[in-house]
């Protein structure tokens, strides 16, 4: 296909990244794609395991049940969230789906398209000769305030700290490290009361197209520039236990 913009995108099959991927494309034209399927949950959950310990682990999975309980009570917030925004996975042939995007099917496959910016959403860790490959800036979109609140469900630990203002995205340019690239731009984000697990990342992304859509251009144009070195101190999260949900929830009222 022809790419006059020069922009491809690395994505896990997620709503927000195809959120993203949407967005993009209604400002910069059709472009590729690259889909990664990834590992199943149970490798997912055996590494982990292997990182964490069997009992956090198994904390992990109980918060994630309890938390289902909400679903019900967030359809409407929900609802209202997806009108926002389009997150309707890609089907055309521009999307290419690949296992793991670190695999010389996929190497092979962007040094072909000869990319001038790669947006990435929703992944696995990038590697070095995937980097390589790229020859350009890749961006990362990740639901969080670098480096404050890096790995996952950021937005979710700021509320449960008690600091709603650090509650956003961040861009970054990808390194080797699990969010640690230099920052291009972040923003904060309104939380409503009704808002929970259920709806934190639909919220983010359908608020964060703009965003996207505005630093993505200014990499395309060569006029991106990092962000001075927050002052915020590095921590990676992961997801809640069990207790620390429960007491969240109920000490704080963030579910």
């Amino acid at each position: 296909m022809t790419n006059p913009s020069g922009l491809i995108a690395l994505v896990g099959d997620a709503p927000h990244a195809w959120t993203m991927v949407n967005a993009l494309r209604k400002r910069f034209g059709d472009f590729p794609v690259i889909v990664e399927r990834g590992e199943p949950a149970s490798a997912f959950w055996a590494r982990r395991k292997k990182k964490l310990g069997a009992a956090a682990v198994y904390s992990m999975k109980a918060a994630q049940l309890a938390a289902k309980v909400t679903k019900p009570l967030s359809r409407s917030r929900l609802s209202a969230l997806r009108a926002e925004c389009d997150a309707t996975p890609l089907t055309d042939p521009s999307r290419i789906d690949v296992d793991n995007l670190n695999s010389e099917q996929a190497l092979v496959a962007i040094r072909a398209l000869k990319p001038r910016a790669v947006f990435v959403a929703s992944t696995g860790m990038l590697r070095a000769p995937l980097l390589e490959a790229c020859g350009c800036p890749v961006v990362n979109y990740h639901s969080g305030l670098n480096p404050a609140y890096r790995g996952i469900n950021g937005g979710y630990f700021a509320l449960a700290k008690g600091e709603p203002e650090h509650f956003g995205v961040t861009l970054h340019l990808v390194d080797l490290g699990v969010d640690t690239g230099p920052i291009l731009a972040t923003n904060q984000i309104p939380v409503a009361a009704n808002d929970n697990l259920q709806t934190y990342m639909t919220l983010m992304a359908a608020r964060s197209q703009e965003l996207v859509t505005g630093t993505m251009g200014d990499v395309l144009a060569g006029t991106a520039r990092p962000l001075p070195p927050s002052t915020l101190p590095s921590n990676q999260y992961y997801a809640p236990t069990l207790g620390q949900y429960l007491a969240n929830g109920l000490w704080r009222g963030v579910w």
